[in-house]
């Protein structure tokens, strides 16, 4: 008997297409590499020259972001490759040998489930517990956290090149791909366009899996979504944490604050880890270089920017200010749990208590689509709150900007390191905050970009329905606003 396989419905370009595709292909990483020189420690954040650009000069600015005298080779080295691959490998073991629950994905076009072993959050734990065995033993001098804080852009390019080579062996095997195979493999709906770029971008094998020795068969999409990047942005957090203490002798709340609220948000999503093969990332989108770079590169060396900035230049923020950004955390987290909360006890029995008072529409599919309660406020009130949740993330580095000066300076509100070299914001405040907001901004890109995402998928689930729960629900994200 032929085996069924669900029709898919035409999908449109996303990303700008084949031209924006190419271009955060090859210019994120680029991005990356900016970020990390421009927000330095050697000068300051922005680099002095920067500021002053009618005095920019090439060799002076190459001084001042720490150019490697190797030039562009000194971007990487061997050395840093070698370490980033075991840690890859450990994460790897650490999924073989971990105690592992078995999950069951969503069902395939083909109509199939793939399982899933998952063991994210021990993995995590046990590897935050040995290094907090070894911070212990040798404080802020242990080796992991001096070696990521002294290599971050060779790491950087360690990362970014496993995420290129990752990318072009999964486009490579995805043409291996045939219609009713046994493996259940098949071919992300917008992934196979037949543009070579696009779907490099995008991905077009949805759910790509390998069988390596000894480790056994992999899912390699799953497998980055979760382990190394989001445990490397907790990595990299704690790396900064401590050589905040080698630069000046002590810590500071908003540091502190910074790294516990990430780590419980990563920590969260991993305990949670069947809930992500339900998200858009798992069910709908291919893997390629879309998901390679922004899980293993993206996330864990973007995202610690702040921990980078107060490593440098630290900042208080007192018990009334460390008060007024956990209120807007608990601003955000509320609406994202309680919105999401409802929704899914909707699903489950609309009938339920909790629920009944819900007004809604029913479609022509059979599905009820709320137009009252938190989802009649807004037709992704959750991403809203998912939103305000990243504000607390740079809020702690203030009105950030800081120039290094040389020891002896003297200069009046400036913040002496160990080492005798002075800190202070001068003509650079405000100015960091291009780095250290960074994320709130991407942030809310990224969220209107998964609204558009979604309303086009639901324009063409739903139809006609969905043009009307549109006019009952104006608004898509900000309550009055957007």
């Amino acid at each position: 008997m032929a085996t069924k396989v669900k029709t898919q419905p035409a999908h449109k370009y996303e990303f700008g297409g084949p031209i924006g595709a190419a271009g955060i292909t090859f210019g994120l990483p680029i991005l990356l590499n900016l970020f990390a020189f421009a927000c330095n420690d050697i000068s300051g954040c922005p680099a002095p020259s920067l500021l002053n650009p009618k005095n920019l000069s090439i060799e002076r600015l190459k001084t001042e972001v720490g150019w490697p005298a190797e030039g562009i080779w000194g971007l990487g080295s061997w050395e840093a490759t070698g370490w980033t691959l075991a840690y890859y490998f450990l994460s790897l073991v650490l999924y073989r040998i971990l105690p592992a629950t078995m999950g069951e994905g969503t069902e395939l076009a083909s109509g199939g489930k793939l399982n899933y072993r998952m063991n994210c959050f021990a993995s995590s734990m046990f590897t935050l517990v040995a290094c907090l065995a070894g911070t212990i033993a040798q404080g802020a001098e242990f080796p992991v956290w001096t070696y990521i804080a002294d290599n971050f852009v060779q790491l950087l390019t360690a990362n970014i090149l496993i995420s290129y080579a990752l990318a072009v062996y999964v486009y490579v095997r995805s043409f291996s791909v045939k219609a009713g195979n046994k493996e259940q493999r098949e071919l992300a709906a917008g992934g196979h366009t037949g543009n070579l770029i696009y779907d490099f971008y995008i991905g077009r094998e949805l759910n790509p899996r390998v069988t390596l020795p000894l480790i056994g068969e992999v899912d390699i999409k799953e497998f980055c979504e979760l382990r190394p990047g989001l445990l490397g942005w907790i990595l990299m957090n704690c790396a900064f944490v401590a050589k905040q203490y080698r630069n000046y002798g002590y810590v500071t709340d908003s540091i502190v604050f910074i790294t516990v609220v990430q780590a419980l948000y990563v920590l969260d999503g991993q305990y949670m880890e069947p809930a992500v093969l339900t998200t858009m990332d798992i069910t709908t989108d291919g893997f390629g270089f879309m998901l390679a770079f922004g899980d293993l590169s993206w996330v864990p060396f973007m995202y610690s920017t702040q921990t980078r900035y107060l490593a440098t230049y630290p900042l208080s923020m007192g018990w009334v200010g460390t008060a007024a950004v956990s209120v807007v955390l608990a601003a955000g987290l509320a609406i994202f749990r309680l919105s999401n909360s409802q929704k899914n006890m909707f699903r489950r029995d609309p009938n339920d208590y909790r629920v009944s008072h819900i007004r809604y529409i029913e479609t022509k599919t059979g599905t009820r689509l709320m137009t009252s309660g938190w989802w009649g406020v807004a037709r992704h009130i959750n991403y809203f709150g998912d939103w305000l949740q990243s504000w607390p993330y740079s809020l702690p580095t203030g009105f950030s900007g800081y120039i290094i000066l040389n020891g002896g300076a003297a200069v009046p509100g400036a913040i002496t390191m160990l080492d005798g070299r002075e800190v202070v914001q001068g003509p650079a405040k405000y100015w960091g905050m291009i780095f250290t907001y960074f994320y709130i901004l991407y942030f809310a890109v990224l969220l209107i970009h998964r609204d558009g995402r979604d309303d086009e998928k639901c324009a063409r689930k739903y139809g006609e329905d969905w043009e009307k729960y549109k006019s009952i629900v104006k608004y898509k994200i900000v309550p009055g606003i957007y």
